[in-house]
């Protein structure tokens, strides 16, 4: 897909990807949004992350080696350019809509009231860029009650059911999941969304507005499988995939550690049975068919945990894999760093930051063919790294830059040469 306004870009920020020579201008902080446009800035988009002097939240989550540089931000923010721009200054404020007139795509997850405030919302940017993706990230649809109301991760988590979904798997306490699974299923919307409108874009000439809101993301996410018998008018039962809340659903105890294993359709079953010589439990009616599996899940998945206890994992891995039924191990982030799978297909690297020293991060998981994205993004940018290579981009003059200096409504990292780069963290 190519920009409206790239052929003056090509040699800055990404060169390579399926997003190559898209800008997006990126006023998102924490998790949901810079997730959502880190994975952009994978696919090759230049994106320019616009920061208050303070910096985004994540910056200051350790453990750290440096201020400012914490291992959240870290991951989420590769290959994107950091500006500082304190927008509460009217002079801030036109500087980033000199950035927005050479954009593809804005992104926030400010809340709307407060980019109207600011003059940035899409009512009032579409008078002076039409061309422009306008994209808000909020908690809820913004033509509801909930509008205005403030949104995070653990509260979206338990107004969409996950601790209550968890009560009914574990029997205990409600909890939360102990990841932002609502930040980070909400940024893939908001990485569809993107890229749907661009090539809409391609189509029409014109931009628009998309509002992607966590609430209605995360419903959709939990009612995809736990409307069962609500699905039905009248209902037909209750609430709840009975396989995925049983509390047997585990990794299996082993008699040395444990297993995931995932008997699943008739095949599997037989090749297990078959496998510890019980072949002819597939006749006992609660394994017969899919259905009656179904329907007797807790008694099945307690059998099967039952007889995992009999062997070892190293046993139980060699018997399964030579009969083809699915199993994993049970994985730690650090061995999710020593698996020999991402080994060899490089998705788990170093890099070399230029404040940070090595670091361990992640490649972009999707292939391609004939546009693959650049695996060596940049590292993520230290605040203000690269506010006045951008600004000068944009068009504006040494004497502008500076008086924007002076009254502090920009800030470059004090480290950062003309280029952008930067070789100790900044102080600003």
């Amino acid at each position: 897909m190519t920009s409206m306004h790239s052929d003056s870009r090509q040699a800055v920020g990404t060169s390579a990807g399926p997003l190559a020579g898209v800008r997006i201008v990126d006023m998102t902080s924490v998790i949901m949004g810079p997730f959502a446009t880190q994975i952009l800035a994978a696919l090759g988009a230049d994106v320019i992350k616009v920061e208050s002097p303070e910096g985004d939240n994540m910056r200051h989550v350790g453990p750290m080696r440096n201020p400012g540089m914490g291992p959240i931000f870290l991951q989420a923010n590769q290959g994107k350019r950091s500006v500082v721009l304190d927008l509460k200054q009217a002079a801030a404020r036109q500087a980033l809509l000199l950035l927005l007139a050479d954009a593809d795509v804005f992104i926030s997850n400010v809340r709307s009231q407060a980019m109207a405030r600011l003059g940035l919302d899409w009512q009032t940017l579409e008078q002076s860029h039409p061309h422009l993706i306008h994209v808000s990230c909020c908690g809820f649809d913004q033509t509801g009650p909930y509008a205005a109301k403030p949104a995070y991760d653990d509260l979206i988590q338990g107004a969409t059911g996950v601790p209550w979904l968890a009560q009914q798997y574990g029997g205990g306490e409600p909890s939360y999941a102990p990841m932002t699974l609502g930040d980070r299923v909400t940024g893939l919307h908001a990485v569809y969304a993107v890229t749907a409108a661009l090539y809409a874009r391609e189509k029409s000439g014109q931009g628009q507005a998309v509002v992607v809101p966590m609430f209605e993301a995360m419903t959709q996410f939990i009612l995809g499988d736990h409307m069962a018998g609500l699905s039905f008018e009248p209902q037909l039962g209750d609430a709840g995939y009975a396989r995925l809340l049983t509390r047997h659903r585990k990794p299996y105890r082993t008699s040395d550690g444990h297993l995931c294993v995932l008997i699943y359709n008739d095949k599997h079953w037989h090749s297990f049975f078959n496998a510890i010589g019980q072949g002819e439990r597939m006749h006992e009616p609660m394994f017969a068919t899919h259905g009656q599996r179904a329907a007797n899940i807790d008694a099945v998945y307690a059998e099967v945990a039952s007889l995992m206890r009999e062997r070892s994992t190293a046993e139980w891995r060699a018997l399964l894999d030579a009969a083809d039924v699915p199993n994993m191990p049970m994985a730690s982030p650090e061995d999710l760093l020593a698996d020999p799978h991402h080994a060899a297909t490089g998705f788990v690297r170093e890099i070399e930051h230029p404040s940070e020293g090595r670091l361990r991060t992640t490649a972009n998981p999707t292939q391609w063919s004939a546009t693959p994205p650049d695996r060596q993004a940049s590292a993520a940018p230290q605040l203000g790294q690269h506010t006045l290579q951008v600004l000068r981009e944009a068009g504006l003059g040494e004497a502008q830059i500076a008086a924007l200096q002076a009254s502090g409504a920009c800030m470059q990292a004090s480290s950062s040469n003309d280029q952008g780069e930067t070789d100790i963290c900044p102080a600003i």
